[in-house]
């Protein structure tokens, strides 16, 4: 063993050593302050890469969830439509008949044909305002309603629009028709009861639509969840572990500042030589 004033070898390796650990205490400090044991590029690369490729993916499916939400509510806005359509029906086929009685008054007429035109015309009003975010699917102004299906926009979901204007394929009341007639009404029986099994048949397909973009939220929003854990897996620190780490490193780092105390007086022994 040498005696040097002019280096020290023990006190190097000492502060190689305290060096070491002090870095690796920043490092567990950081994943504790930050939740997580990979939070830049740095701390791990490739762990780094995957984890921001999947959550680019999971930002994908949070507009997806969106863009399927706002089609439901479109579907939701028709299907409220569609069932007081079919409500208005029934109550106008119950008119046309009793005005089909030829035993009524011109007074009791007149008072049901008002009530008809006033139904008939409440229908028009439901097709007009049945709108949300732009999107009527009651009023022949759009053939479907379109919803992203996947994190890339590739695959998208639809659902077929109901058009339940009157005079239309589905509700075949014309925009005139009354019951100020034994022989109207009568004729009109027919044409009322056509229109509610065709609006009825409307129905169901906006609900299998419904049921379509329903079920494809709740997939979506499952595999959301999923990626978002595995995401988690990668880089998320074990608070546990890092607790345990944390009190084991500053250990060393109490012991390293000692050792390089020691390694620090070893050049006071030279004086000794001299006394």
């Amino acid at each position: 063993m040498s005696f040097s004033v002019n280096t020290n070898t023990g006190a190097q390796v000492a502060l190689q050593y305290l060096n070491a650990t002090q870095g690796q205490l920043d490092k567990t400090q950081g994943a504790i302050n930050s939740g997580l044991k990979v939070a830049s590029a740095k701390d791990d690369g490739a762990i780094y890469a995957i984890a921001q490729n999947q959550r680019a993916t999971v930002a994908g499916y949070s507009s997806v969830i969106n863009s399927i939400n706002n089609g439901s509510s479109a579907i939701d806005v028709a299907l409220s439509a569609g069932q007081s359509i079919s409500d208005l029906l029934i109550q106008m086929k119950q008119k046309a008949l009793a005005a089909a009685d030829s035993s009524l008054d011109t007074a009791s007429r007149q008072a049901l044909n008002a009530n008809f035109t006033a139904l008939r015309d409440q229908i028009a009003t439901i097709v007009k305002n049945a709108v949300f975010n732009g999107f009527n699917l009651v009023d022949g102004s759009t053939a479907q309603v379109t919803a992203l299906a996947s994190a890339d926009g590739t695959r998208r979901i639809t659902t077929a629009a109901q058009n339940l204007k009157l005079s239309g394929s589905i509700v075949t009341i014309k925009t005139t028709s009354t019951i100020s007639t034994q022989a109207k009404a009568s004729t009109l029986i027919a044409t009322i009861q056509s229109s509610l099994t065709n609006v009825n048949s409307a129905l169901a397909k906006l609900s299998s639509g419904a049921a379509k973009f329903s079920i494809q939220s709740t997939f979506t929003q499952k595999l959301s969840d999923t990626l978002t854990a595995g995401i988690g897996n990668l880089v998320d620190a074990n608070m546990a572990q890092e607790s345990a780490k944390l009190q084991s490193l500053q250990v060393k780092q109490q012991l390293g500042v000692q050792a390089l105390s020691i390694a620090n007086q070893a050049p006071q022994t030279i004086l000794s030589l001299f006394r």
